[in-house]
């Protein structure tokens, strides 16, 4: 078993795949090399493009950057919703004009994480989330690109923001981790569901049951690198050349070939992000 500190090995590749949602920065990228041999290591095992995903203002101006430097690298920005309570107008002001980056091609992650106040200093309240959530709903609809949700333990606020906000065409649930109540409202309105590491957690009951439910069509994969590094690699670092541990598990829930879904994923990757062929 390796340690916590070593990377899993290389996974054989499924096919062409695309990592919809990892953080580039946090996996210690910090230059335009660094972001190269990531993408290299991914390429390597078929993971053709990856979106970085911003989660502060310094972490999107990064992601844009990183997302010039390298063809295989698109970028979404937005504030996470536990640092909701530092959308100043400022940093409204500084969003939209990432946003308005041609490698900018989504709007996230942004939405609802009920989780961690009361046990995170600083982090931003309910309301205060609200309020960015509705705020980053307005932008994707403006500016035509995906809205990207981070949804924590919050199921119930995060449709009903959707319900009064009025949802943008295209919407995408990262790491999806709810029951098959919450894929069914989910599906039922066309939006997308990314899976994780976390579907290959055995104990993940409620989600594979739900990952089940999901058409080909509403699903994508990622790695949220570093985070969440599937079985039997859980707690070591994760990054995007994993991703093919993840769709084997996922393959193995949803009854169909690895290749199936590497191939189905990746087409709703590039059509949802606008990436072309």
């Amino acid at each position: 078993m390796s340690s916590r500190r070593e990377r899993p090995p290389a996974p054989e590749s499924v096919g062409p795949l695309v990592d919809a949602h990892t953080h580039l920065d946090a996996c210690g990228a910090s230059d335009a090399a660094d972001v190269h041999a990531i993408l290299d290591r991914a390429e390597a095992v078929g993971v053709t493009a990856v979106v970085t995903i911003a989660d502060d203002l310094e972490s999107a101006r990064w992601a844009v950057r990183a997302a010039d430097w390298d063809p295989r690298v698109y970028a979404a920005v937005a504030l996470h919703p536990t640092r909701a309570n530092a959308l100043t107008d400022a940093a409204r002001a500084e969003i939209e004009e990432l946003a308005g980056h041609p490698r900018v091609v989504a709007i996230g992650e942004t939405g609802m994480d009920l989780y961690w106040p009361g046990k995170l200093e600083g982090c931003a309240e309910p309301a205060e989330q609200r309020e960015a959530f509705a705020w980053h709903v307005d932008l994707a609809k403006r500016t035509g690109k995906p809205l990207m949700i981070h949804n924590r333990d919050a199921d119930a606020a995060v449709l009903d923001v959707l319900a009064a906000e009025g949802a943008p065409e295209s919407v995408i649930f990262h790491c999806f981790s709810s029951g098959p109540e919450m894929a069914r409202a989910c599906i039922d309105a066309g939006w997308l569901l990314s899976l994780s590491g976390t579907v290959s957690f055995r104990n993940a009951h409620q989600l594979r049951e739900a990952a089940a439910l999901i058409p080909p069509a509403q699903l994508l994969v990622e790695t949220d690198a570093p985070f969440l590094t599937p079985h039997p690699f859980r707690g070591a670092p994760n990054e995007s050349y994993c991703l093919p541990y993840t769709v084997r598990a996922l393959a193995e829930v949803v009854g169909r070939s690895a290749a199936d879904v590497a191939r189905e994923t990746s087409e709703n990757a590039r059509r949802t992000y606008g990436m072309g062929s």
